[in-house]
C-alpha cells in the first residue's frame, strides 16, 4: 500500500460528505412520500452496516496501533543498519581511491614522483630479463670471435716461410663465424632487435677486420726488419747487398703478396681501403714515418712557406725508388696475381695519401694568408704536371673525375669549394693590385720599342709589326700571360674556366675601358666642351691648354699610344686564341653543358649559339674573339682620330695658301727651286707640318701601321688639295669665256704636288713609288698642267677628241701614272685649266 493511499485512509471522518451523501441517497430512493414505507427496512440496514464497519474500526485501529509499534521498532533497527553501511561505504571508498592510485603508472605526467606499479615493475624485470638474454648471447658471440681472432693470429705466428693457403684457416673460420652472424641478424624482423643486431654485427666485423689487420702487421714485421739490413728507405742499391739479405727479403716480400692472394679469397679480408700491394704498402709505411719526422714536427724542415720541400721530398723518393721497382719489385711480381700490376706506379699510389694528408692539414692555416695559399696550390700543380711527366697517372674515382678530370695531389684544394674560392678570390685580388699598378705608373704610356730580349730570327719576324708599344700595353700582356701560367696547369675545365672569367676578363675589360676613356677625353679636349680626364694618356691635370694636348705632334703622340695600346693587345689575343690550352678550353666550353651556361652569361666570350648551331666538333671561332673585336673598332676609332687630327691641322695651316694663291700677289712672292719651279712660300708651313707629323708616325708606329695610317692621311689631304686648288680654285671660270690658269701658275700647282709627295719620301724613308700612290690623282692634276704642250698633245687629243679608251695610256705617258684615280671628265676638267688650249 502507498504512503498517501495510508495517510488518507488515516483522515477523519467528513461529515458534509456524509450529510450530503445521505442527502442524495435519500432524494433518489424516497423522492415521494409513497416510498416512506420502505424506510424502516433501510434503517435497520444502516444500523447493522454501521455496526459492522464500527467493529472493523477498532479492529482495524488495533491492528494499526501494533503495526506502527512493529514499524518503529524495524525502522529504528534499518536506521541503525544503513549508518552502519554507510560507514562501510565510506571505508570502501576510501580503500578504493587508495587502490585506484596505486594503479596509476610512475611514466603518467600527473604522478611524475610515484613508484612505479606492480604490473610496471612486473614488466621492466621481464625486459631486463630479456635484454639480460640477448647480452649472454652477444658476449658468447663476442666471445667465440675473440677465440676465434687469437687463434688465427696464433696460427699465423706459428707459419713458417713459405705461406700456404691451410695457415689462415683459423681465419676463415673466423670470417665464415661472422657472415653467418651477419645473416642472422639480417632476418630479424623486429625493429629493436634488428638495431641491436647491426652493432652487433659490426662490432664482430670490426674484429674480423682488425685481425686481418694484426696478420698483415706479422709479415710486415718481418719484411720491416729485412729492410733495416738494405737501409730503406734510402735508396736501394740491391746488387750491393748480401745474399742472405736478398733472400730475407724475396721470402717476406712474396709471404706477403701471398698472404694477399690469399685473402682475395675471403670475405672482409682486403676490404681495408688498400690501395696497394701489401709490400709496397709497407715500404711506403716507412716512407710516412720519415716524412712525419721531417715535415709533420716542430724540425725546421716543417714550414708553411716552403711546400716545395716536402712536395720535392716525395719526388726525389719516387725518383730514387724508380730503378729498385722496376729491376727487384717488378721481378719478384712474376709469376703472381699480380704480375701485371706495374710496381712503380702502386707505390706512387701509396705515396700520394701521405701529401693529401700534408695538405688537408696545412691549407686551414694558410687561409688567412693568400699568398702563401697561392704558392702552396701552385707548387702542388707542379708536383702533379712533373709527375704525371714521369709517366705516373692519378687514380681518380668515378664520381670524382666529373669535376677532376686528371686527379692529383693539388685536388685536395681544388676541390673543396672554400679553399679554391679563396685561392681564387686572392690571385684575382692580386691581379687587380698589379693592374692598377701598371696603369699608374708614371712610365705607363711611354712608347718603347724594347726587343732586347727578342732573338735575332724572332725580331726579323716581327719587325714590322708588334716591337712597338706602351709600357701599360707589354705589362697588361705579361700579367695576362702570368695568370694563365698561373691557372694552365689546373686539371679541371671548370677551374679554368672560373680563372678565365674572374681574372683575365677582367683584366682586358679594364684595359679597354681605360685606353677608350682615353680616346673619349682627347676627343673632348679636341672640342673644347669640357675639361681632360686626369691621368688619361699622360695627361697630369685639368689645367694644361687642351690645343697643346691635343694639337701638333704632342697630340698625334697620344692617340698613337692609344692606337699602338689596343693593336698590342689585339695581337696578342689573336695569338692566344690559337694556342693549344685555349683552343682546348674553348672547345671544353661549347662541348659542356655547364660549362657553355656560365660562358653565355658572359659578355665578353663569343656566343656559343653560333658554335651549337654549326653542330662543328670545331668552335668557329677563338675565346677571345668578342674582345679582338672591341680592341680591333677601338684600334680602329685611335686611327680615324689620329687621321682626322693630321688632315685637319695641315687642312688648317692649308688655309693661308690657298688664300694667297687667289691675291692678285700669287706670283710675286714665289720662290725658285733649283729646277726652276715656283713654290710659294705660304706653302711651307702645312709641308712642314706634315713632315713632322709622318716623321713621329715613322719613328713611333709599325711600318704596316705607318703605311695604312699615310694612306689614308694623304688620301684625304690631296683630295682637299685638288678640290681647293684645281678643280673648284676661286677665280677660275669655265665656259665659253672661261679663264684658266696661267703658265706660273700651272707650274706652281705642278711643284706644290710633286713637292707634297717629295716630302712625304723623304719622312717615311720609302720609295718614290710608295710615296706617290695616295698623292695621284694630285699628281696627275699637276703634271697634266705644268707639262709642256708637246708632252701633253696626245692626251689632249685622246682626251678632249677621243672615242675610245686610249686616253688613259695616253696619260701614262704624260704622267707616268696613267690617269692617277681621275675620272675622264676631270682630266677634261684639268686639262681645260692650261691656257694654251
Amino acid at each position: 500500500m502507498s504512503s498517501q493511499k495510508i495517510q488518507r485512509l488515516l483522515e477523519p471522518p467528513n461529515v458534509s460528505a456524509a450529510h450530503r451523501s445521505a442527502l442524495e441517497y435519500f432524494n433518489s430512493n424516497f423522492a415521494h412520500i409513497d416510498n416512506l414505507n420502505g424506510i424502516d427496512q433501510v434503517l435497520s440496514q444502516t444500523k447493522a452496516r454501521s455496526s459492522e464497519l464500527q467493529r472493523q474500526l477498532s479492529a482495524s485501529q488495533q491492528s494499526i496501533d501494533s503495526l506502527i509499534t512493529k514499524t518503529r521498532v524495524a525502522a529504528l533497527a534499518n536506521l541503525d543498519t544503513a549508518r552502519g553501511l554507510a560507514e562501510d561505504r565510506e571505508s570502501i571508498e576510501n580503500e578504493m581511491t587508495y587502490l585506484s592510485y596505486e594503479l596509476v603508472s610512475s611514466l603518467s605526467p600527473s604522478k611524475s614522483e610515484a613508484n612505479p606499479t606492480l604490473l610496471e615493475d612486473i614488466e621492466t624485470m621481464h625486459r631486463i630479463l630479456k635484454e639480460l638474454e640477448s647480452v649472454r648471447a652477444y658476449v658468447a658471440v663476442i666471445e667465440r670471435t675473440l677465440t676465434l681472432s687469437k687463434g688465427a693470429l696464433a696460427q699465423l705466428r706459428a707459419t713458417p716461410s713459405p705461406l700456404s693457403k691451410s695457415s689462415t684457416s683459423e681465419y676463415s673460420r673466423l670470417s665464415a663465424f661472422v657472415s653467418n652472424i651477419g645473416q642472422a641478424c639480417d632476418g630479424v624482423q623486429d625493429i629493436g632487435s634488428a638495431e641491436q643486431s647491426l652493432h652487433l654485427v659490426t662490432f664482430v666485423r670490426r674484429i674480423r677486420d682488425k685481425t686481418w689487420l694484426d696478420i698483415k702487421e706479422i709479415f710486415s714485421t718481418k719484411l720491416n726488419g729485412v729492410l733495416e739490413s738494405l737501409q730503406w728507405p734510402m735508396a736501394v742499391d740491391y746488387p750491393a747487398a748480401s745474399v742472405h739479405d736478398r733472400k730475407s727479403f724475396e721470402s717476406a716480400f712474396k709471404d706477403l703478396i701471398l698472404l694477399q692472394e690469399i685473402g682475395e679469397n675471403i670475405e672482409g679480408s682486403t676490404n681495408q681501403g688498400s690501395q696497394g700491394l701489401y709490400p709496397l704498402e709497407t715500404l711506403a709505411h716507412a716512407i710516412s714515418l720519415r716524412f712525419k719526422y721531417h715535415f709533420e714536427t716542430e724540425r725546421e724542415t716543417n714550414r708553411l712557406d716552403k711546400p716545395e720541400w716536402y712536395l720535392s721530398h716525395i719526388m726525389n723518393v719516387a725518383l730514387d725508388h724508380r730503378s729498385f721497382m722496376d729491376n727487384v719489385i717488378q721481378r719478384l711480381l712474376l709469376g703472381t696475381k699480380y704480375q701485371y700490376v706495374n710496381a712503380w706506379q702502386n707505390y706512387i699510389t701509396l705515396l700520394v695519401p701521405i701529401l693529401e694528408r700534408k695538405l688537408r692539414r696545412t691549407v686551414p692555416t694558410l687561409l688567412s694568408r693568400p699568398a702563401l695559399l697561392a704558392h702552396t696550390v701552385y707548387q702542388a700543380l707542379i708536383f702533379d704536371s712533373n709527375m704525371r711527366e714521369l709517366g705516373y697517372e692519378f687514380v681518380v674515382g668515378t664520381e670524382a673525375k666529373k669535376t677532376e678530370e686528371k686527379g692529383g695531389v693539388s685536388s685536395v684544394i681544388l676541390c673543396q669549394k672554400e679553399w679554391f674560392d679563396a685561392w681564387l678570390e686572392g690571385e684575382k685580388k692580386f691581379a687587380e693590385d698589379q693592374y692598377h699598378e701598371i696603369i699608374s705608373s708614371p712610365d705607363a704610356w711611354v712608347i718603347v720599342d724594347d726587343d732586347s730580349n727578342e732573338s735575332d730570327e724572332h725580331k726579323l719576324s716581327r719587325s714590322m709589326t708588334e716591337l712597338k708599344a706602351t709600357n701599360s700595353a707589354r705589362r697588361i700582356k705579361a700579367l695576362v700571360e702570368q695568370v694563365t701560367d698561373r691557372y694552365s696547369p689546373l686539371p679541371s675545365f671548370a677551374h679554368r674556366t672560373r680563372f678565365l672569367i674572374h681574372i683575365q676578363l677582367p683584366i682586358l675589360e679594364q684595359y679597354y675601358s681605360r685606353v677608350s676613356s682615353s680616346l673619349d677625353a682627347f676627343e673632348t679636349l679636341s672640342s673644347a666642351l669640357v675639361r681632360a680626364v686626369p691621368g688619361a694618356l699622360g695627361v697630369e691635370g685639368p689645367r694644361t691648354d687642351s690645343r697643346k694636348l691635343t694639337g701638333g705632334i704632342e697630340g698625334s703622340q697620344r692617340l698613337c699610344k692609344a692606337l699602338l695600346s689596343a693593336r698590342y693587345v689585339e695581337s696578342a689575343m689573336r695569338r692566344w686564341g690559337e694556342e693549344e690550352f685555349f683552343l682546348e678550353l674553348w672547345t671544353e666550353i661549347n662541348h659542356r653543358a655547364a660549362l657553355r651556361s656560365r660562358a653565355e652569361m658572359h659578355p665578353s666570350l663569343p656566343n656559343s649559339a653560333d658554335y651549337q648551331a654549326s653542330k662543328s666538333d670545331v668552335p668557329n671561332c677563338t675565346i677571345f674573339e668578342e674582345l679582338i673585336t672591341q680592341y680591333t673598332k677601338l684600334a680602329s676609332r685611335a686611327e680615324d682620330i689620329l687621321v682626322s687630327q693630321v688632315c685637319g691641322e695641315t687642312e688648317s695651316a692649308l688655309k693661308p695658301h690657298f688664300v694667297a694663291i687667289t691675291s692678285p700677289k700669287d706670283g710675286s712672292d714665289a720662290q725658285n727651286a733649283d729646277d726652276g719651279i715656283a713654290v710659294p712660300p705660304s706653302l711651307l708651313p702645312s709641308i712642314a707640318l706634315l713632315s713632322a707629323h709622318l716623321t713621329f708616325l715613322r719613328n713611333t708606329l709599325p711600318t704596316a701601321v705607318t703605311t695604312q695610317v699615310y694612306r689614308r692621311i694623304a688620301t684625304l689631304i690631296s683630295e682637299h688639295i685638288l678640290q681647293r686648288e684645281v678643280l673648284f680654285r676661286p677665280g677660275l671660270t669655265r665656259g665659253q669665256f672661261r679663264t684658266g690658269l696661267s703658265r706660273e701658275q700651272a707650274r706652281s700647282v705642278h711643284a706644290e704636288s710633286e713637292l707634297w709627295a717629295e716630302t712625304c719620301q723623304v719622312a717615311l724613308r720609302t720609295s718614290r713609288a710608295r710615296a706617290e700612290g695616295p698623292w695621284a690623282r694630285l699628281l696627275v692634276a699637276g703634271r697634266l698642267l705644268g707639262a709642256r704642250r708637246q708632252e701633253v698633245d696626245r692626251a689632249v687629243k685622246e682626251v678632249l677628241g677621243g672615242q675610245g679608251d686610249g686616253w688613259e695610256d695616253a696619260l701614262d705617258v704624260a704622267t707616268s701614272l696613267g690617269s692617277g684615280g681621275l675620272g675622264k671628265e676631270e682630266v677634261k676638267t684639268v686639262l681645260r685649266l692650261r691656257d694654251d688650249l
